[in-house]
């Protein structure tokens, strides 16, 4: 799902960028948001909590590196 609402949530940048392109993460009720910082005016996904642990986990066990 993504979303874009008149209730700004905070934005947290992650520490490692790549050339400003990085990610950003926002917390609202139950659910995890992420989007680009390249286009913060943009839509973002909506994550519930399983799913965020989810794509975490599949980041730590490198399911994601050969993309």
């Amino acid at each position: 799902m993504d979303g874009k609402s008149a209730e700004e949530p905070a934005w947290y940048t992650v520490e490692q960028c790549d050339g400003g392109q990085c990610v950003q993460v926002g917390i609202r009720g139950g659910s995890i948001l992420v989007r680009s910082s390249v286009d913060p005016d943009g839509h973002w996904v909506t994550l519930s909590r399983d799913e965020w642990q989810a794509f975490i986990a599949g980041v730590k066990g490198g399911v994601f590196d050969n993309l």
